[in-house]
């Protein structure tokens, strides 16, 4: 990808930015108005070498996204990956979008995610999408100001397109009936979608009995989105069938937010331990307790269970489920990333925690352990953690009370030789001007450590 991204490009042409030999163009946040669409458009037609190009955050608005779309038309445009994300396009704009998606043979991807196009905008999308020389695959409309109406021609597409991959309709107004009707369409389809993002959707518990059906029936779909839905532990409890299903391939389940307590996590324990294809698994923001905690624990003992990322984030955990998390990293081979930040752990907790991962079996990368409670008391454990663990490449300390005491034991570790440590994340934390002398210091000596504060 050519980055032009946070510049006002001036006098510049786009032909200039554009090189034949490249074919990935970014002009992210650039200033960019509807004055230089004719600029891109002019470069779109000259360069057949471009396939991705990414205009996000500019000003375009309906007329400028226009000229753009015309210069995707051209006959030697081989463009494949799209982003027009929040870039001023209104219903009123849509209405090339249908010649526009039947024309370019070589469209695979379009983001169009920020832009208010309503019911009536995203009609005209999907009738473009719906035409046979629409190859399209994937389709980002995330903050769009949909609503249940524009459910029913997404449905038509997810029937029609065999060939699409991935749709995102997060954070638009679809409620209840309308993602029972975009279910309805996905379980008639022969589609072979592999990722479907509903965050922020408006679905309730009974929708939750329509995906369990999407779950168990296409066995393409790796990723499913739902966070942010009041789904409760009632629709854990329906979900989860399908999850069982043997032909369930899901990889990656994002349930943050979601009203889900201990008795939901009960049932997900259920296809933790029977699902070796599930790796990524988020329950970020549930109130599940330390109770949820240790049936999580537990789970992630079982042979069979091979997830590799977990967040717990705000999930109102305390220093007494980190015995269950520290015995559980001594012997879990599969866990790579854990996010724990914003539990009430202290440093008895974080103690628990690295005497675990202080264990020769601990296999974990990535620790997230901001807004936890710590004091500089409990960086003497870190310190000694960071010496003994060798898989450790990332950890977060942010908005944690420390000082100079404690990150003075934290640097005395990461100037050691033997010291793994790729990445110290440290945000909302203040030192004085001499132990932030040494941490530069640091970094000079240590080329592939990164201090992020």
């Amino acid at each position: 990808m050519v980055p032009v991204s946070r510049l006002v490009l001036g006098h510049l042409t786009l032909e200039s930015a554009c090189p034949l030999e490249k074919v990935h163009l970014r002009l992210d946040d650039c200033g960019l108005t509807e004055v230089r669409c004719r600029d891109i458009s002019s470069a779109l037609q000259a360069n057949p070498s471009l396939t991705e190009l990414s205009l996000r955050t500019n000003e375009l608005g309906d007329a400028g996204v226009h000229l753009v779309l015309q210069g995707l038309q051209s006959p030697t445009c081989k463009i494949q990956k799209l982003s027009l994300q929040n870039c001023c396009l209104t219903e009123a704009g849509c209405g090339v979008l249908p010649s526009v998606l039947r024309s370019v043979h070589s469209l695979r991807e379009l983001h169009l995610s920020d832009n208010p196009l309503g019911d009536v905008g995203l009609q005209l999308l999907c009738e473009g999408l719906l035409h046979p020389q629409c190859h399209l695959e994937k389709l980002q409309l995330e903050y769009c100001n949909l609503t249940a109406a524009s459910c029913g021609p997404l449905a038509a597409v997810l029937r029609a397109k065999q060939d699409f991959k991935e749709l995102t309709v997060s954070n638009n107004d679809m409620g209840e009936a309308g993602v029972r009707v975009l279910c309805q369409g996905l379980a008639e389809s022969a589609c072979q979608l592999e990722t479907l993002k509903l965050e922020n959707c408006g679905l309730t518990p009974a929708n939750c009995k329509d995906l369990c059906g999407i779950v168990a029936s296409k066995a393409s779909l790796r990723e499913l989105d739902l966070g942010s839905n009041k789904l409760g532990d009632v629709g854990i409890a329906e979900l989860c069938p399908g999850l069982l299903s043997p032909s369930s391939q899901l990889k990656t389940l994002w349930l943050w937010e979601c009203d889900i307590t201990a008795g939901g996590c009960r049932d997900l324990c259920r296809v933790l331990r029977a699902k070796e294809n599930l790796k990524e698994l988020s329950l970020a923001g549930n109130a599940l307790g330390d109770e949820g905690a240790q049936l999580l624990c537990e789970s992630l003992l079982e042979p069979r269970c091979q997830l590799e990322s977990l967040w717990v984030k705000s999930c109102s955990l305390t220093a007494a489920c980190c015995h269950h998390f520290s015995t559980m990293l001594t012997q879990n081979r599969h866990l790579l990333e854990l996010q724990m930040s914003s539990n009430k752990l202290g440093d008895s907790g974080v103690q628990e925690l690295c005497q675990g991962l202080g264990q020769p079996g601990s296999t974990l990368r990535v620790l997230w352990l901001g807004d936890c409670d710590v004091s500089n008391s409990g960086c003497s454990s870190l310190a000694s953690l960071l010496l003994a663990n060798r898989s450790l490449r990332e950890l977060d300390l942010s908005n944690n009370a420390l000082g100079d005491p404690g990150l003075l034991e934290l640097l005395q570790s990461l100037e050691q030789p033997g010291c793994a440590l790729e990445q110290l994340v440290l945000y909302d934390i203040y030192w004085t001007q001499e132990l932030e002398d040494r941490l530069q210091a640091l970094e000079e000596s240590k080329p592939g450590l990164r201090l992020i504060s």
